[in-house]
């Protein structure tokens, strides 16, 4: 069956779409001896002779699907031309050719989503629907002002963990936007110490060790396809937070207690007011 020679690559592992339509343009990419550099061009995986950098493509037998904790300073790449640690060094035990899909940084730990189904990473990496969430260790504390700019500057939804002697915040961007957030609290003087990532979407990091990896479920590959296809909220609901003040909570506490005090008062003169009725009624009527 012909089809999309960059839907081809994708579908064997080798790269997303967006990196096969590189290859392709590059002339990296032959079939049967013939490069191909113009995107749109169809082949027949089942018949034609295709080879992208020289090595002959073969359809992945099994897609695989996983989650590592990525330690700090690690490159999220499979390999790094300066001898840096890569993903691969944790990958022990995989056989399959996987790729990661996204990034995150050098200096930042955290969840990383890795496979070799070029259809879904390719659909990951065009999602808006697929938020992702961070744990945030600060070299000082946020003004509730300045979270609710930084909510308005990058899309981000901010909350305070843990206690002030350790100012960390759970961040949820709707988009890998990371790097925004991290230069607008550097500008406004909160560099950030430590960057974890511990959700993509509903994939939560939970108790995963650092450099150590597992595979996703059947049934979290299928929500995770079901969030790309918007039938699934993409996020996992959580506890709110509370980003207000003590002042505002004790003034909202003592408006609190001000209303139920007057619904108790108010229930109270009710009820008085029946036992007198009820009282003046069973009293005998004066005779005329």
């Amino acid at each position: 069956m012909l089809e999309r020679l960059q839907k081809i690559i994708a579908h064997a592992g080798i790269a997303s779409r967006r990196h096969a339509e590189e290859l392709i343009t590059s002339g990296l990419v032959t079939v049967n001896g013939q490069t191909i550099t113009e995107l749109g061009s169809k082949a027949d995986a089942s018949r034609d002779h295709i080879k992208v950098s020289g090595k002959l493509l073969r359809p992945a037998s099994e897609r695989v699907y996983l989650l590592l904790n990525k330690p700090t300073e690690v490159v999220s790449t499979m390999s790094d031309p300066e001898g840096r640690p890569s993903l691969r060094d944790f990958l022990q035990g995989v056989s399959e050719r996987v790729y990661p899909v996204g990034r995150l940084e050098y200096h930042s730990s955290g969840l990383v989503f890795l496979t070799n189904d070029g259809e879904i990473a390719n659909r990951m990496l065009k999602s808006h629907r697929l938020p992702q969430t961070y744990h945030l260790k600060l070299k000082s504390l946020l003004t509730f002002a300045e979270i609710e700019g930084l909510g308005r500057s990058t899309g981000a939804r901010i909350s305070r963990l843990r206690n002030k002697e350790m100012p960390w915040y759970e961040v949820t961007l709707s988009e890998a936007r990371q790097d925004t957030l991290r230069n607008k609290l550097f500008q406004t003087g909160h560099p950030v110490e430590k960057m974890r990532r511990v959700g993509i979407g509903k994939l939560q990091l939970e108790s995963l060790a650092p450099g150590r990896q597992r595979a996703l479920s059947p049934a979290e590959v299928g929500m995770l396809s079901r969030i790309l296809d918007g039938q699934v909220e993409p996020i996992v609901a959580s506890r709110k937070r509370s980003t207000k003040s003590p002042r505002q909570a004790k003034h909202k506490g003592s408006a609190t207690n001000k209303r139920s005090g007057a619904k108790r008062n108010s229930g109270a003169r009710r009820k008085a007011g029946a036992s007198r009725k009820s009282s003046a009624s069973s009293l005998p009527r004066a005779r005329r």
